[in-house]
């Protein structure tokens, strides 16, 4: 069995409720194209290469996380250990299955990405979101709430300045964990 089979079976948690079973895992290789059909049916995020997926799945595994359903992609986070800056976990992107929310699939997933033992070190969460994305916002307020409210929010890309007016504000949103109270 390789090290990668190995780590895979090791993060591979289960949620069963009444009458779903939903499979937390690293994503794999393979899951690049349907990670890649998920994101493209969770407007408003941006759709980036099937290339950019496939690493996602491959290079950046350990710090992302799928949500299956059902044997389907459900949900996906990705994410990645800033090089500069390695106690800080940047969430790039949110996806939820249309069909999917409104369950907390979100919220859960984020809790079980930093329930990893790998992460174990981080200190705080970082995340962009545009003005418009409520359920972003709602997301990472309700994960800046359960560590304190001690999240600060703060322009990183201007619309104007760095879009040329072709993407909306990014604003940065840090917020910092209390390990107790994951």
């Amino acid at each position: 069995m390789s090290t990668e089979t190995i780590y895979q079976n090791a993060a591979l948690t289960r949620l069963r409720t009444d009458e779903d079973e939903w499979v937390f895992r690293v994503p794999r290789t393979d899951d690049g194209i349907n990670i890649h059909s998920l994101i493209a049916n969770c407007p408003p995020l941006d759709e980036n290469s099937s290339y950019c997926n496939f690493l996602q799945s491959s290079h950046f595994s350990k710090t992302c996380i799928v949500a299956e359903h059902d044997g389907e992609i459900a949900g996906f986070i990705s994410a990645y250990l800033k090089p500069d800056s390695p106690h800080d976990l940047f969430v790039w992107q949110v996806a939820v299955s249309p069909n999917m929310r409104g369950k907390g699939l979100a919220y859960h997933m984020l809790q079980e990405l930093l329930m990893r033992e790998h992460l174990q070190h981080v200190e705080a969460i970082e995340t962009t979101i545009t003005k418009s994305n409520e359920g972003s916002w709602h997301l990472f307020k309700k994960l800046d709430a359960a560590n304190g409210r001690k999240g600060e929010v703060s322009v990183f890309l201007d619309e104007a300045q760095h879009f040329k007016g072709r993407h909306d504000t990014e604003f940065l949103f840090r917020i910092p964990l209390n390990k107790n109270t994951q």
